[in-house]
């Protein structure tokens, strides 16, 4: 069957592996090795040279890691696909790519915390600015791109407010000018969006979330549009970094996209029944959800989305402490960072993923003392709602007892 016809549920089952060539294997073997022999010292220098294929040594190249990476090439309609050891890893990989000192760098007003914080290193070590932009119309990103800007870095939905980025308009505005586009594609999975179908140069993922849908793995892919970039990236910066993915992180990632699809649309349903409760809640001042038909984005949403995901952020009344309260009160939601596990997670972005931003910055990104980040999991929705009912009225009952003392 042609790969043109193949959907996405069952790319994430079949894509890059034949069983004819791992002994009839049903499951993609494990090649836990460092290193691989060659026949004789000519194979081992064509293959150093490049003039034969063929593995070498882990770090440059694994069996079951290479199936991963076909299979997120072809999820996300590349042309080829590098896995590192986390989500930073490819972040700052792609960005020491695409740079030089001096470079600017322009970005979406609200990126990950530690994007942040690698961004702010590139500024201090090799003069490479950037500047966070609220990138609602191509007039707004044409204004703010300088002589030196080299690339537009994007996520959408953004983390933690879910505001989305025109990508079309992006892609737009970097074509006239010459620059790279790198999407941070976690919180949708490439189940729900491709922005390198928009125009894109680069999509990211922290593997961690989505893509491995566990909690059992720390890792990160990046794929691009250009096989022979990639390729070159891998002999450079990813081999002299070392920012690799190991084959048993690898082999739970396969492991785990297999039910991606099935994942995703549980997710989805989930979030959209546990925003219908929140709205009926006199404690919860705002939702921030794409899908949402009262979201001002949700047109944009629905053009280059697919679905809304599992990400959900509300603000409470009464600010952090009301917001660290309601917290406190859950029991079966868990307080965690992270997101896209089968477990529901709520977190408080201004003390947490986004702790290191400074308050100004973190104002100007709409992260504020009273949003909660919530990671809507794959348990039965009527539990994850009576658990937060009950998180209500327990706080209800401490401003009562609070105020008769």
């Amino acid at each position: 069957m042609k790969e043109e016809r193949l959907h996405k549920d069952t790319i994430v089952i079949h894509e890059g592996y034949d069983d004819k060539m791992h002994h009839g294997s049903l499951t993609v073997p494990l090649y836990q090795t460092s290193t691989f022999a060659f026949e004789n010292s000519a194979q081992g220098e064509n293959r150093f040279s490049g003039a034969e294929e063929g593995n070498i040594y882990s770090r440059l190249g694994n069996p079951t890691v290479r199936v991963l990476e076909e299979r997120m090439t072809a999820l996300e309609n590349g042309k080829g696909a590098l896995a590192f050891g986390s989500g930073m890893a490819a972040v700052s990989s792609i960005l020491v790519h695409v740079t030089k000192a001096g470079d600017h760098i322009l970005c979406s007003r609200g990126i990950y915390g530690c994007t942040f914080g690698f961004l702010g290193i590139l500024n201090q070590k090799y003069n490479i600015t950037h500047d966070l932009v609220q990138m609602g119309t191509e007039e707004e990103i044409e204004k703010a791109i300088k002589p030196e800007t080299v690339c537009i870095y994007v996520e959408t939905p953004i983390n933690p407010t879910m505001e989305l980025v025109d990508l079309q308009a992006v892609v737009n505005v970097a074509k006239r000018h010459g620059l790279r586009v790198i999407v941070d594609n976690t919180f949708t999975s490439p189940y729900l969006q491709n922005p390198l179908d928009i125009g894109a140069d680069f999509v990211l993922h922290s593997a961690t979330k989505y893509i491995n849908g566990h909690g059992d793995v720390i890792a990160g892919l990046l794929i691009g549009n250009d096989k022979d970039e990639m390729e070159g990236i891998r002999m450079t910066v990813q081999k002299d970094f070392g920012g690799i993915m190991s084959p048993f992180d690898a082999w739970l990632l396969i492991r785990g996209l297999k039910t991606l699809s099935v994942r995703m649309e549980r997710h989805t349903s989930n979030a959209e029944k546990l925003i219908t409760y929140l709205k009926s809640q006199k404690q919860v001042e705002e939702i921030f959800y794409p899908f949402d038909p009262d979201n001002p984005q949700y047109e944009l949403a629905k053009r280059q989305m697919r679905a809304g995901g599992g990400l959900v952020s509300f603000t409470i009344k009464g600010g952090k402490e009301a917001a660290q309260q309601f917290m406190d009160q859950l029991a079966l939601i868990k307080i965690a960072v992270s997101l896209g596990d089968a477990e529901t997670l709520i977190q408080h972005p201004a003390t947490m993923t986004h702790s290191v931003v400074p308050e100004t910055e973190r104002i100007q990104m709409g992260i504020t003392d009273s949003l909660l980040r919530l990671s809507v999991g794959l348990e039965h929705a009527e539990d994850l709602i009576q658990d937060m009912e009950n998180a209500f009225a327990r706080m209800k009952k401490t401003i009562v007892e609070n105020a008769m003392h």
